[in-house]
């Protein structure tokens, strides 16, 4: 069964890094797209970066901060974010086709 877990969200200040890690279990990185959205109370979730076996893509606001990267043989995806401002603040949720979701990992920079 196909299944997602999120991990490395936290407190950072505005600057600062953090390194997110999308755990997943029942396929192999190299059949599917995994996307990173992210999610404020209130807004709608947005997309922010993808990565498949030969591409990958980002959302304007975060190019040039965030850079996405998977390890085959861990079966995980990461989002390595820096230069984090408050408005990256959000639930940060890995997805894959088929409408699979992780339970999301919480992300707040603020000083």
């Amino acid at each position: 069964q196909l299944q997602i877990v999120e991990s490395g969200g936290g407190l950072v200040q505005p600057g600062g890094s953090l390194r997110l890690s999308c755990a997943v279990s029942g396929f192999s990185l190299d059949d599917y797209a995994i996307g990173w959205f992210r999610q404020v109370q209130g807004k709608e979730r947005e997309g922010v970066s993808c990565i498949s076996r030969t591409d990958t893509n980002y959302v304007d606001s975060v190019k040039g901060r965030f850079t996405i990267s998977g390890d085959n043989a861990k079966r995980t995806v990461y989002l390595q974010m820096s230069s984090l401002k408050p408005e990256d603040t959000a639930v940060y949720y890995c997805y894959a086709p088929g409408n699979y979701w992780g339970q999301g990992t919480q992300v707040t920079v603020s000083s």
